[in-house]
């Protein structure tokens, strides 16, 4: 890394990821550490121009406060304490907040703001070739927003000698599986293999109406495809991971050895023994959309919504059958195209549609009709944690239940889900 760097010790508080974001959004590197840090680590780490200490209400371990290392200390390195032994929290106003961190990092530590989305893909470009060398990477494109970005950062980097492989489970939303040829194998010319598996996935979940097991079938099927596409290839020692450092803070600031979406294929066999390339291991979600834009990718790849690991999968609610899966594809497509004509998209965090498989009564060209309804979901969040309800404005759902009814087979009501998380979650299953 060519970038200075404030290091933040992890003492419990829940707030270090802010305090790292505030930074990193002056334009100066952060990464987040164990508070028992060695002097050997504290060394290894590159361009390190002070230390933060916030600890918090969690500070105190089983009545014991927890403290960073004596190396820490000897350091010779400017240390701000926030809310720790012999320091004060941080200011409740932003403004005031700001002022302290910016003193901090630039009048005592003298770090210079040179952390930007270009050093960081031209570090890790270097970093990739130095770790992979002459060899093969293999890489699980979901089309989702952090393969995606790793996928293209990979192709900048390696050239053919990285393969994709892109499976297609039949849960993905309108159009993606095109996208993902159109963007990676017709634009970047990547090496990319297609995988209908389509049948496949949907005759296992024939029949399965419990969510959980659901997930199940799904995260396990697609890594017995995954496994099946890499023993076809020779040469293969490196497995590209979409792993970010958020998943790596959940995890207690150490390395992620089990990652928690089906689509970053942990759980392979331990004799295929792939070595892990993870290029964006440290940096936040809304860092890896910008990484995604500086390597080229369309918006509509990188600024994409949050979408469920089972994707179409839990929203197909019950057992999955195909005509009311086609539902759930047609109806979310009409939803994001008139949310993006109507000023919603971007500023709604997600939408999308539900079916359950429940039928009730209507009238279509003058006859009787039992059909399926849909459930509309659009919330606005934070931290995903807790979730409130967009105001999307009732002219315009109007027009969308009409679009709906009228074009998606199988449909004759539409339903709009007024509950915040708590009480409900986010999806439905």
């Amino acid at each position: 890394m060519k970038q200075d760097m404030i290091l933040i010790l992890d003492l419990g508080s829940e707030e270090n990821p802010k305090i790292a974001r505030e930074i990193r959004a002056m334009g100066v590197y952060t990464e987040i550490h164990p508070h028992d840090i060695s002097a050997a680590e504290l060394t290894a780490l590159p361009g390190v121009k002070g230390i933060i200490l916030n600890g918090g209400p969690n500070r105190v371990v089983d009545g014991v406060e927890i403290d960073a290392s004596e190396a820490v200390y000897s350091a010779g390195l400017p240390i701000l304490k926030a809310d720790h032994k012999g320091g004060d929290a941080f200011p409740a106003d932003d403004a005031e907040r700001e002022a302290v961190l910016k003193h901090f990092v630039f009048d005592t530590c003298k770090a210079e703001a040179n952390w930007n989305m270009e050093n960081f893909i031209a570090d890790q470009i270097e970093l990739i070739k130095r770790q992979v060398g002459d060899k093969k990477v293999l890489l699980a494109l979901s089309g989702g927003v952090d393969s995606s970005v790793v996928a293209a950062l990979l192709i900048r980097a390696i050239g053919k000698q990285l393969t994709c492989v892109h499976v297609n489970h039949g849960l993905l939303r309108k159009g993606e599986p095109e996208q993902v040829v159109k963007v990676f194998r017709d634009e970047m010319d990547a090496n990319l293999i297609y995988v209908d598996a389509v049948d496949r996935f949907l005759d296992k979940l024939a029949g399965v109406a419990d969510p959980e097991q659901k997930r199940k079938i799904i995260g396990a099927e697609f890594i017995r495809v995954f496994e099946e596409e890499a023993r076809k290839l020779e040469g293969i020692e490196f497995l590209g991971q979409g792993t970010i450092y958020p998943d790596i803070i959940e995890s207690g600031t150490k390395t992620v050895k089990v990652i928690k979406s089906h689509h970053n294929v942990g759980g392979l066999p331990e004799d295929l023994n792939f070595a892990l390339v993870e290029p964006l291991k440290m940096l936040f979600k809304d860092e890896v959309r910008a990484c995604g834009k500086a390597l080229g990718l369309p918006d509509s790849m990188v600024y994409r919504q949050p979408f469920p690991g089972p994707g179409l999968g839990v929203r197909c609610l019950g057992a999955i059958t195909r005509d009311r899966l086609e539902a759930v594809r047609e109806s979310d497509a009409i939803l994001r195209e008139e949310f993006a004509k109507n000023g919603l998209e971007g500023k709604v965090w997600q939408y999308f549609t539900a079916i359950p498989d429940l039928k009730s009564v209507g009238v279509k060209d003058n006859k009787r009709v039992d059909e399926w309804c849909v459930i509309i979901r659009a919330v606005n969040t934070i931290d995903a944690m807790t979730a409130t309800v967009e105001n999307v404005p009732f002219d315009l759902l109007q027009h969308i239940t009409a679009r709906i009814t009228s074009e998606v087979k199988g449909v004759n009501r539409v339903l709009f889900d007024l509950t915040p998380k708590p009480t409900g979650t986010i999806e439905w299953e």
